[in-house]
């Protein structure tokens, strides 16, 4: 059984709010098992190049070994052309398992050369004849996931590019599936979020006229309120980008997917893979070095947080679902935590810090530690203490000796990281996932097994363990071997800065004391007692 959405084909800036409501369940019966669908089936993949990318193109080789092929849009890029960048990607460490196993059906991948920024994708008109002809099931995952892209460029990634794919789709006489992977916060601008499209304040086609019209340095000066309530152009015109495809995908076979805040793969073929620095992965990979230590964020609000192959599994599934019905309605599924398995962010953070000592990185300038505050006067102060100016004195340090500076701009780039996470970590939202639920129960118990996206089932501290290191090999690319060596490391480094906190208590109870007696009497007192203490102690 599948709940989905009521969706009107009526455009979306001239119905009321209330007519996007869901109505009740519709019962879709589905016919064998989510592997035996793909077999014999041609996909084509844009973003397969992406995190998300990557683990969608192993998992259907590894999973779905009948699938006949896959094309992935892939662009030239710094000098390398399509099939150089696909060999490049299947040389990441995500596909060994693969190499090893079945190396033959990495020959079922095969690039083609495009850009989703362009018209007609950029794509020949032989190989549009050839998708149009074969493929069976499309994923679109391409996008730009900065959240401070201009306005212009995420109008042209996430909406223009999908209103090209979605041409190129029409065109295609074996579609079965068009899955489209959008977010879950695309209607952040709202505590709770039900499994449905809800219209933005602007309708989709006027902002691509207006960013079309005027020049980039006028869009930047509308972008705020344009966007609205909304914190980023990301959020914005992914919402837009929701709202064009229902006014416009016509019989498509569509689904939309949307994640929460997507993290590194929970299951094989590698636990705690990730290759990317992307929302809070950069900012723990920064504090298991040591150089970020504060950060504003409500730790009692719940971090809804995803693993990859989670979301994954669900964009398989659904494309398997929805299995070539012409519909206008449009089945969108939330893959998110927070009602099912929930996880505040004080608990998230002092997991991982826990796992950052117990599998500490190498060469690390710090010993791992921290803390989270919803109050902005604390955070900032904690800022310029424990960040700027450490960073200050350290830079100044290896610019006398003649090296080059470098930890001023690391905490640029950090600070404007947690700035971006700031609107994420300080709120929190009521995402409804009643579809994802009632999709899970059209599975036979393998296919549960197989293709899991049941978010019950994680375990928050394997999970996080998992994570971290995963952060420490494939993001830093330290073998396990090294970690001993890394633990003495951080054995010393807890004895130095515990010592550095007791002399900077130390120093301000002196000044402190220089000024009010009673503080002044308590530090004599104190000094005599720490006198008396150590003349007790035995000399060796």
């Amino acid at each position: 059984m599948v709940i989905q959405g009521f969706v009107s084909s009526t455009n979306c800036n001239s119905i009321p709010m209330a007519a996007f409501s869901t109505t009740g369940p519709v019962v879709t019966a589905v016919q064998g098992s989510v592997s035996d669908f793909y077999n014999g089936k041609t996909v084509f993949i844009t973003g397969g190049t992406g995190f998300m990318g990557k683990v969608l193109l192993e998992k259907l080789l590894r999973s779905c070994p009948g699938v006949s092929k896959i094309y992935l849009l892939i662009r030239p890029k710094r000098g390398q052309d399509a099939q150089e960048r696909l060999q490049q990607l299947l040389c990441s460490p995500l596909f060994d398992l693969l190499r090893k196993e079945r190396p033959n059906d990495l020959s079922k991948v095969l690039p083609i050369e495009g850009d989703i920024t362009q018209p007609e994708l950029a794509i020949s008109q032989t190989d549009r004849s050839i998708l149009s002809r074969t493929v069976n099931v499309v994923f679109h995952s391409a996008a730009t996931v900065k959240f401070d892209e201009k306005l212009k460029l995420s109008v042209t990634i996430n909406m223009l590019g999908t209103q090209r794919l979605v041409e190129l789709c029409k065109r295609m006489s074996n579609l079965e599936a068009l899955v489209h992977v959008s977010t879950a916060y695309c209607n952040c601008d709202r505590s709770e979020v039900k499994e449905m499209i809800y219209p933005p304040p602007i309708g989709p086609d006027q902002i691509v006229a207006l960013v079309d019209a005027l020049d980039e340095e006028l869009v930047d000066s509308l972008t705020p309120k344009l966007v609205g309530n909304r914190p980023n152009t990301y959020t914005f015109t992914k919402a837009l980008a929701e709202c064009w495809l229902k006014d416009n995908k016509g019989d498509l076979p569509l689904v939309i997917v949307r994640p929460s805040i997507v993290l590194s793969s929970m299951d094989g073929p590698l636990k705690g893979w990730v290759d990317n620095w992307n929302g809070p992965t950069g900012i723990i990979a920064a504090a298991g070095k040591g150089l970020f230590r504060t950060m504003l964020c409500d730790k009692t609000k719940k971090a809804d947080v995803v693993p990859v192959d989670t979301v994954i599994n669900l964009m398989i599934v659904s494309a398997w679902s929805i299995a070539g019905r012409k519909s206008k309605e449009i089945p969108i599924y939330n893959c998110v935590t927070g009602q099912r398995k929930p996880i505040t962010w004080n608990v998230f953070v002092d997991i991982c810090f826990k796992y950052l000592r117990m599998h500490p990185l190498s060469e690390i300038s710090w010993y791992p530690d921290g803390s989270v505050t919803s109050s902005r006067t604390i955070n900032a102060v904690k800022r310029v203490l424990l960040h700027w100016i450490p960073a200050y004195v350290i830079d100044s340090a290896v610019w006398v000796t003649g090296g080059k500076p470098i930890l001023l701009k690391v905490q640029e780039k950090l600070t404007k990281a947690a700035d971006c996470l700031e609107y994420f970590t300080m709120q929190e939202w009521e995402f409804d996932d009643e579809n994802v639920r009632a999709l899970s129960f059209t599975l036979n118990e393998q296919d549960k097994k197989d293709f899991c996206f049941d978010v019950a089932k994680i375990n928050w501290e394997n999970y996080l363990e998992n994570y971290v290191l995963g952060i420490r090999r494939f993001i830093f690319k330290e073998d396990s071997s090294s970690i001993p060596t890394a633990r003495k490391q951080i054995s010393k480094l807890y004895m130095l800065s515990r010592i550095v906190q007791v002399i900077g208590v130390m120093v301000t109870w002196h000044f402190l004391a220089l000024r009010y007696a009673p503080l002044r009497r308590m530090w004599s007192n104190a000094l005599r007692l720490l006198l008396h203490l150590a003349s007790m102690l035995p000399f060796v």
